[in-house]
């Protein structure tokens, strides 16, 4: 098997610098339009730990959920994704959206722990649990945000911090990607990438739904496909969609994949 070209979605899907320039412009038009927006706010001290908090457009607590953006850990930011949380807004889910430093600069263990960081001072605030949402690289880290003990972070927080996932398109086992060009800016022994790897860990407590496009290659596929039945959950393959269009449901609050979502989030809410 090719694994470089099984991973190499950029290789992979025609047209893909150009989808992500889209993403980049309808981001920023949703980031100057959402009239409750909380934007640029600090997690930490470094200059990329930021997130942005998008309200919906009604009075009262609303579910919470998290969007995590991809780019293998070595790319892309908030501000390249924003707009994909309008499908669960206008579904009366709240959606942060946060930034975090990138490989090789940072390892990938430090990447994974800014988001338990995030995702521990983020329900202090709040106090209220979330749905981790992520793609590619962001369901990597959302799959390890679920169930985990986030107590070396934040005070006791009298519940499970994050209960439920929804990783669209994640890697969940690291050690395929060490051989290609991807894999070289993560500096990952074999030891550490089976480590960091959700497949390999033990069960995590609350609710997973895998997502994955149904065009995507057969590594990414396998790899939802085996994820999810390792850790008892659901799995969701989009018709006709690829490592990229399998986000563009969750522009649209009528869509399957923001109604599970938000479906989920009020769930956890409840919790």
């Amino acid at each position: 098997m090719d694994l470089q070209a099984e991973y190499d979605n950029r290789a992979r899907v025609p047209g893909s610098a150009a989808i992500l320039e889209h993403w980049s412009r309808d981001a920023q038009a949703f980031r100057t339009t959402w009239a409750r927006s909380l934007l640029d706010l600090p997690y930490g001290e470094g200059a990329r730990e930021r997130f942005d908090l998008f309200l919906p457009d009604h009075d009262g607590q609303a579910p919470l959920a998290v969007f995590i953006h991809g780019g293998y850990w070595q790319a892309l930011d908030r501000k390249a994704v924003s707009h994909f949380a309008r499908g669960m807004l206008l579904r009366g889910v709240a959606v942060a959206v946060p930034s975090y430093d990138l490989c090789p600069g940072v390892p990938l263990a430090r990447i994974i722990e800014q988001m338990q960081q995030f995702c521990a001072i983020l329900c202090a605030r709040t106090q209220q649990s979330i749905l981790a949402v992520g793609h590619s690289a962001g369901g990597h880290l959302a799959a390890c945000l679920l169930g985990q003990d986030f107590s070396r972070f934040a005070a006791p927080l009298g519940r499970l911090v994050v209960p439920g996932a929804l990783p669209i398109s994640g890697v969940f086992e690291l050690e395929p990607l060490l051989g290609t060009t991807i894999g070289q800016a993560l500096n990952l022994s074999p030891e550490t990438a089976r480590a960091l790897s959700p497949r390999f860990q033990p069960r995590a407590e609350g609710a997973l739904h895998v997502v994955v496009g149904a065009v995507e290659s057969d590594e990414f596929r396998r790899q939802s496909r085996d994820f999810a039945q390792a850790w008892g959950g659901t799995l969701e393959e989009v018709a006709g969609a690829n490592h990229f269009t399998v986000l563009e449901p969750l522009t649209d609050p009528d869509s399957a994949l923001s109604a599970r979502a938000a479906e989920m989030a009020r769930r956890l809410a409840s919790l």
